[in-house]
């Protein structure tokens, strides 16, 4: 019997490329290689982008009803149906993608919880659409901590020598500076080393930036450093964590690059990703960390400009896939 963990990857928007590098990835060999996946999504939309594929790229999906189901040599997939025939429009925003795409979420989640699947990897999904669809989530982190009642989560990216974990998330730049405190960045750092720790780093040697340029400069350029960074990292040490900072943040991240640093705990969306997607744009991928459950993402979106022209990387795809195959395989030997 194939002892390899069983992986639910969701579709993402229907009209977005996760269909194609979906099927790319798992053409490409490399996602049977370390799993078992089970597609949950809409048959009839992969049999609809198939044709815009390279010749050469052929996946034969089996319809099955529950994780359980040995598909032989084809792929699984629990074709949820959400689409209906006059709806699908590749490289389009619309109602319609937005309901699909929190229906595969839910199914994926409802398996993992169930212990019927060992992780769940997703594919893109548009802000757009939930809310043209009435939902409303800024993104997958937000609706799978609802979906997982998780109280304490947070999102992590890893690649291209680095790791980094958000203190926010999805907000507005102009409202970060008063989103920040000390117990959120205390609990960002520790839940840095609770995702290197599951990623097989011992004792992770984590690094806070500052929120300000020069890390505040004592106060000169900002107070956050001092009322709130600075307690934060200083809590942590008293927890036992190993914790600098915080540092100047255009220093940080060369920092650690070099090796100085197992993972970076970045104040805002764009401070974090930035240095990231310039050295791993397309191979990266995202960890929700805190969930009861494995996820992990690619670190794109749904790329509606080239959706349907069968040009998308599945690469970023292949490594979700086998981070969430390599944290599902440490899960289980914990548990063990």
């Amino acid at each position: 019997m194939d002892k390899k963990p069983v992986i639910a990857i969701t579709m993402g928007d229907p009209g977005g490329v996760g269909p194609e590098i979906i099927m790319k990835a798992l053409n490409a060999g490399a996602v049977r290689e370390c799993c078992r996946p089970l597609i949950v999504g809409d048959l009839k939309v992969f049999e609809a982008v198939k044709w815009s594929l390279p010749i050469g790229t052929h996946v034969e999906f089996r319809p099955v009803k529950d994780a359980g189901v040995d598909p032989g040599k084809a792929t699984a997939i629990i074709d949820m149906d959400m689409v209906g025939p006059d709806e699908l429009t590749i490289g389009r925003p619309g109602a319609y993608a937005g309901r699909a795409s929190v229906a595969f979420i839910k199914k994926a989640v409802e398996m993992a919880l169930a212990g019927d699947v060992d992780a769940v990897v997703t594919a893109p999904i548009n802000k757009e659409t939930l809310k043209m669809a009435g939902y409303p989530y800024p993104g997958h982190t937000e609706l799978l901590a609802e979906l997982t009642a998780a109280a304490d989560f947070g999102m992590m990216l890893a690649g291209g020598g680095l790791r980094v974990m958000l203190v926010t998330i999805h907000v507005a730049l102009r409202d970060v500076p008063s989103l920040i405190n000390k117990d959120v960045v205390l609990k960002a750092i520790k839940l840095a080393g609770k995702a290197c720790r599951e990623m097989g780093v011992e004792n992770p040697r984590l690094v806070v930036c500052g929120l300000n340029p020069h890390a505040g400069e004592g106060g000169m350029f900002g107070d956050e450093e001092i009322l709130h960074i600075t307690p934060a990292c200083d809590n942590a040490r008293a927890a036992g964590l190993d914790v600098s900072g915080p540092l100047p943040p255009d220093t940080v991240f060369f920092k650690a690059r070099r090796g100085d640093f197992d993972a970076v705990v970045a104040m805002y969306h764009d401070q974090g990703l930035i240095p990231l997607k310039m050295l791993a744009f397309g191979s990266a991928v995202n960890i929700t960390v805190g969930l009861p459950i494995i996820r992990t993402s690619v670190d794109h979106g749904t790329a509606y400009d080239i959706a349907g022209k069968g040009i998308a990387d599945p690469s970023s795809m292949i490594e979700a896939v086998r981070l969430a195959a390599r944290l599902a395989g440490a899960a289980g030997r914990r548990r063990a």
